[in-house]
C-alpha cells in the first residue's frame, strides 16, 4: 500500500462563503515531497477550485508563504516529513482573505511603499555613470538585503494584529537596508518616515519576526538600529537648530 500524508486545508471565499472552515484531503506521499508540492497535487488532482500563490518554487520569490503546523513559512522549502505526514495550513495573518490561502496584500505593499524602498542619492549620477560602494560598505547591507518580502514576519508580528497602520517587520527593515547604504544621501528624511505612531517606536521587539524569517533576517535588530539613529538625529537638532 502506497504511503499517504494529510492535508489539513483552511477554506473560505470571502466573496461567498458565510464562514471559514476546514478541508481534509490525503495526498500521496513520495521522499522530498514539499507542502507545496502537495498543494499543487491537491490542486491538480483533487480539488482544482483550491486557491493559494506560488511562483519560483525555489525560495526565492516569498509568494508561497503560509502558516504551516503553527508557524510560518515557505511552503516550497517545507518538508512534508517534517510535519510528520500531517499537515495544517492556514494563510498569512492580519491580512484580509481573498479566498483559500490567498490574502490581499495591498497593507503590506502600503507600508513598503511608505518607506520609499529606493535609493535617494541627493546629487547627480558621477561621470562614471555609478555610484561607487566599498567592500565594506556594501558588507554593511548584507544582514539585511535579502529580505524576499514574503510578509511571514508580517503575519507573526502581535503588533501587526492590534495597528493595522504599523509598518510592519518587513518594511522597517527595509528602511534600515537604505538607511545604512553608503549611496544614500536621505536619512532625515527616512527617519522621518519611520518615526511617526506606527513606526519604529510602535514595535514591542518580542522577535516572532525573527524567528520565521526564511532568511534569517533580523528585523528587530534593524528595528533597534533606526531607533538609535532617529534618538542621534534628534540631539544633533538639539544641539544645533537651525
Amino acid at each position: 500500500m502506497a504511503a499517504t500524508c494529510r492535508f489539513s486545508i483552511f477554506r473560505h471565499d470571502a466573496a461567498a462563503d458565510e464562514a471559514p472552515r476546514f478541508q481534509q484531503y490525503e495526498v500521496p506521499y513520495t521522499e522530498g515531497l514539499t507542502v507545496l508540492g502537495g498543494l499543487i497535487h491537491i490542486q491538480q488532482r483533487l480539488d482544482g477550485s483550491l486557491a493559494f500563490r506560488y511562483s519560483c518554487r525555489a525560495g526565492v520569490c516569498g509568494s508561497c508563504a503560509m502558516h504551516i503546523n503553527g508557524r510560518y513559512r515557505l511552503a516550497c522549502e517545507t518538508q512534508v516529513a517534517d510535519c510528520k505526514l500531517d499537515v495544517a495550513v492556514r494563510p498569512l495573518g492580519h491580512l484580509p482573505i481573498v479566498r483559500d490561502l490567498v490574502v490581499d496584500m495591498g497593507r503590506f505593499w502600503k507600508h513598503y511603499q511608505h518607506i520609499k524602498p529606493y535609493l535617494i542619492p541627493g546629487t547627480p549620477p558621477p561621470a562614471a555613470g555609478e555610484y561607487v560602494q566599498t567592500p565594506d560598505d556594501r558588507a554593511r547591507l548584507d544582514v539585511i538585503i535579502d529580505c524576499i518580502l514574503c510578509a511571514s514576519c508580517y503575519g507573526a508580528c502581535t503588533t501587526t494584529a492590534a495597528d493595522p497602520e504599523f509598518l510592519g517587520p518587513a518594511a522597517l527593515a527595509k528602511a534600515n537596508r537604505f538607511l545604512v547604504d553608503s549611496r544614500d544621501a536621505a536619512t532625515e528624511e527616512r527617519l522621518e518616515l519611520v518615526s511617526g505612531d506606527h513606526g519604529v517606536w510602535r514595535c514591542h521587539q518580542i522577535f516572532s519576526c525573527q524567528q520565521v524569517c526564511p532568511k534569517s533576517i533580523n528585523p528587530p535588530g534593524s528595528i533597534a538600529d533606526l531607533r538609535r539613529a532617529a534618538i542621534r538625529h534628534r540631539l544633533r537638532r538639539r544641539a544645533h537648530p537651525e
